[in-house]
């Protein structure tokens, strides 16, 4: 079963570089492709980043292939997302999902929070 925990939030000055990471205590995060959102409170959940199960195929949402990265470590069973060049606009819970392709997430992290300060 597919377990998602994230870490690697906090709280930073604009301009600061954050890497967040998702880790599968089930241990079976390689075979799913996986994806970053993030989601204001009052806000509808926005996709920032998919990546597929082998690591070959990213796609990243509207206005986020700039500052932001996803890449995966499959044997460690980490999904990460780095975010460059921090803006407060960035502020929000991320969340990590897990699903068969990078269209569908069936499994969701609870989230991990990142605020940024100007």
């Amino acid at each position: 079963q597919v377990q998602l925990v994230e870490s690697g939030g906090g709280s930073v000055q604009a301009g600061a570089s954050l890497r967040l990471a998702c880790a599968d205590s089930g241990r079976t995060l390689s075979d799913y492709a996986a994806a970053w959102y993030r989601q204001t409170p009052g806000q509808e959940r926005e996709f920032v980043a998919s990546i597929s199960g082998s690591g070959g195929s990213t796609f990243y949402g509207d206005n986020m292939k700039l500052r932001f990265t996803i890449s995966r470590d499959n044997a460690k069973n980490t999904v990460s997302l780095q975010i460059d060049n921090l803006k407060p606009e960035d502020t929000a819970t991320y969340y990590c999902a897990a699903g068969p392709n990078m269209w569908k997430m069936d499994y969701w992290g609870k989230g991990t929070l990142v605020t940024v300060s100007s």
